[in-house]
């Protein structure tokens, strides 16, 4: 009896074993399939933007360049003064604005779950009545130029992205995980405010930081739309994406100008300068993120679910 009930157990062990096989082996290639069905559209710009625009007007776009070229790049690259001074603009501005956002939006996020603060009820619905309407562009542009004396300054960039409502509702979503025992136990041991939010709530952040932190990075690296609108010609440099988006319009202009006529348009880039404007916006902040991989789905779940 006692042999027999021992081969059963072996038994069920295999079969168990067996089937953890199964989903461990299914897991991995539904999630090879994602992660392909991700990688494949990036490589395809990247073997595009290294393509004649003659290959692609003929054979289309290809993940291996049927003629190697690089005129795209060239192009790009054609004023490297301008091109270096706006990746460096751009790095300072995601660097300082990130850095200043999250330090806002912590604290916000903080003061507004915390239950002894009167009007945390009134200023959350506030930024998320803010949320759902704005005043339109008319009045924001007016503040910023008129109010504020903003045109042509990089602070028309740097401060409307600060305050965001969504970023500040999963920052206070997030600090709602953390039990508030934590914060009277620091004012028992005679800690102030500002003791208490950066000595024993900002570790406990580290996974809402790094989301928000990555959300405010990955905008301010994209931004280009607040630069066409406060940004004129006598600024001496134009965050990275205004200025690929000029060159774009620059070329596009060119191919249906009476100018494009004297020279092939073959030899005018259309879709690979398209293609390659995209390689060289999208690869530097890409690395961005497996730094913070490991938090973003903690930070991301745990602010979307809390009440």
């Amino acid at each position: 009896m006692t042999s027999a009930n021992h081969k059963l157990n072996i038994n069920r062990s295999i079969r168990l074993s067996t089937s953890d096989r199964v989903i461990r082996v299914t897991t991995y290639v539904v999630m090879s399939i994602m992660a392909l069905s991700c990688v494949l559209p990036f490589l395809l710009i990247i073997g595009s933007s290294f393509s004649s625009e003659e290959s692609i007007r003929r054979t289309g776009f290809a993940l291996i360049p049927p003629e190697f070229s690089t005129t795209a790049y060239e192009i790009i690259a054609r004023s490297p003064k301008s091109l270096i001074g706006a990746y460096i603009l751009t790095i300072c501005l995601t660097a300082a604005g990130t850095l200043i956002g999250l330090f806002i939006i912590a604290m916000t996020g903080y003061a507004l779950q915390r239950r002894d603060y009167p009007y945390r009820n009134a200023i959350s619905f506030y930024i998320y009545f803010t949320s759902l309407f704005s005043g339109g562009l008319v009045p924001f542009y007016l503040l910023m130029v008129q109010t504020y004396k903003l045109r042509d300054s990089y602070f028309a960039i740097l401060l409307p992205m600060l305050m965001t409502p969504w970023l500040i509702i999963l920052m206070k979503n997030f600090v709602k995980a953390i039990p508030h025992e934590i914060t009277e136990s620091g004012k028992i041991d005679g800690a102030g405010d500002f003791q208490i939010f950066f000595r024993l709530i900002m570790p406990a952040m580290t996974p809402a930081l790094a989301t928000v932190g990555l959300f405010l990075a990955i905008g301010y690296w994209n931004e280009w739309y607040y630069a066409s609108l406060f940004l004129t010609s006598s600024v001496p440099y134009r965050p990275l994406q205004y200025q690929l988006y000029r060159v774009i319009n620059q070329i596009e202009a060119l191919r249906n100008s009476y100018a494009g006529s004297v020279v092939r348009l073959t030899d005018l880039p259309g879709e690979t300068l398209k293609m390659a404007t995209a390689v060289v916006a999208t690869g530097p902040i890409i690395f961005v993120y497996p730094f913070v991989q490991k938090y973003f789905i903690a930070g991301l779940t745990v602010g979307a679910v809390k009440g």
